[in-house]
């Protein structure tokens, strides 16, 4: 009886599933978010400054809004006009947006005067700014769920210039449960994930560093020799 053996499989695809999705997105993930750069124990000495703070301060302010965010829907709005604890959570919601604008604005301002989309962060940017225009639509939402005066007229002061560009019909300020989920589903999603995307392109590419440290930065890649500098950790 002939017995018929197979070769030897291929070192560099054995094990590693590179034939499905699966294993090809793992395969990706693994080289370019490796887990020393997703979790990564140490950042460059230039990370100790403020003007690497106020990207963090943003994050944890949309941590507050979004846990906040959900004890008011889950309550409904009028929960926080006749409750002592609503008013209080309510208030810990607006701080905590207001909070959020802050450290978000004076986040881009810092990082366009240090030309942040250096060493191929160009998308990193961009996600940055998408991330704040989101926002801003989250948060004029937001304000219309506030069943005041001030929200009733600015919704249908807003409502006659969305009329205006034709777009009425779908985004309809005048309704408050269209609204109501707008704010709390659609809206916070696409806020959540184009930040979560800004911050895996943050590990991926690492902190922009300051403009004179440029030269000896280790994670911008040395466009003429394609070499890296040894990077300078704090202890």
């Amino acid at each position: 009886m002939s017995t018929h053996q197979n070769p030897s499989p291929d070192p560099e695809v054995e094990g590693t599933g590179a034939y499905t999705w699966t294993g090809k997105s793992r395969r990706w993930f693994l080289k370019h978010l490796p887990p020393d750069k997703l979790l990564p124990e140490d950042q460059p000495s230039y990370v100790a400054s403020w003007a690497y703070v106020f990207g963090m301060g943003a994050v944890a302010g949309l941590i507050f809004i979004i846990a906040s965010g959900v004890v008011l829907s889950l309550n409904g709005p009028q929960w926080y006009h006749v409750s002592s604890l609503g008013h209080f959570t309510n208030s810990v919601h607006l701080w905590s947006v207001e909070l959020f604008f802050m450290f978000l604005v004076v986040h881009l301002w810092i990082k366009f005067w240090m030309a942040a989309w250096r060493g191929g962060r160009v998308l990193t940017w961009i996600t940055g700014m998408v991330a704040f225009l989101v926002s801003v639509i989250t948060a004029f939402t937001g304000y219309l769920l506030q069943t005041n005066f001030d929200s009733q007229w600015i919704a249908f002061q807003a409502k006659d210039a969305l009329n205006a560009v034709g777009v009425g019909a779908w985004f309809n300020v005048a309704n408050l449960g269209q609204i109501f989920m707008w704010h709390i589903m659609l809206l916070p999603l696409a806020v959540g994930a184009v930040v979560a995307l800004h911050v895996v392109l943050v590990r991926a590419h690492g902190v922009v560093p300051p403009l004179d440290a440029a030269e000896t930065d280790a994670q911008l890649r040395d466009a003429t020799t394609g070499g890296t500098d040894t990077e300078v950790k704090q202890p």
